[in-house]
């Protein structure tokens, strides 16, 4: 499921503009690898906790990858989060609720640039999608799994990565229950009537 959903991030997201990134989660790798393959002028990250490390080591070492991917141990809910030009969420906010998912994109909007963005890639109930069933089916299960987790809206996270800063706020559905929210941090702070 991953894989799927990463190619079609690597292809919908505008990764022509920025030169690296950072997968908060990124687990195994599938994203990181993805975007990698298709865009050679990147390099990039996951930041995951250290026992994960290892198998993400193993995973980009079978693309050939090692030399623009690399992995930094930490825990995404203590301290600051690494830097990069682009820092994504996938499948790890689900289990916050919805104050710590406003706390991590705002350390996300710190560690990027001027121009920069965050994108949010989760399974997401997506108003204009009424009839994804698999997304409404989601939310429960990670009810049953933490006691904050939630699957938002899209209109929730966007209304989140607004709140934090972020501007050109989109959202793309990429797969089953898989949505994708993206902003960028504005190129001159936006001054308040």
């Amino acid at each position: 499921m991953s894989t799927g959903e990463a190619t079609l991030i690597a292809a919908r997201f505008p990764w022509k503009r920025f030169r690296s990134f950072v997968d908060i989660g990124a687990a195994q790798g599938a994203m990181p690898v993805r975007v990698a393959l298709t865009h050679p002028h990147l390099t990039g990250a996951s930041y995951d906790l250290a026992a994960v490390g290892p198998i993400f080591e193993e995973y980009v070492e079978s693309f050939a990858l090692s030399e623009r991917l690399r992995f930094i141990p930490g825990d995404m809910h203590h301290g600051p989060l690494p830097t990069a030009h682009v820092i994504c969420f996938g499948h790890v906010l689900h289990g916050c609720g919805e104050t710590k998912r406003r706390e991590l994109i705002a350390k996300a909007y710190d560690a990027v640039p001027i121009g920069g963005a965050v994108i949010v890639y989760d399974a997401m109930v997506d108003p204009a999608h009424p009839h994804n069933f698999a997304s409404h089916q989601s939310s429960p299960n990670i009810m049953l799994e933490t006691r904050e987790g939630f699957d938002a809206t899209t209109t929730q996270c966007t209304d989140w990565l607004r709140a934090a800063g972020f501007v050109g706020v989109t959202t793309c559905h990429l797969i089953g229950p898989t949505s994708m929210v993206f902003g960028y941090k504005p190129r001159r702070v936006l001054s308040e009537p």
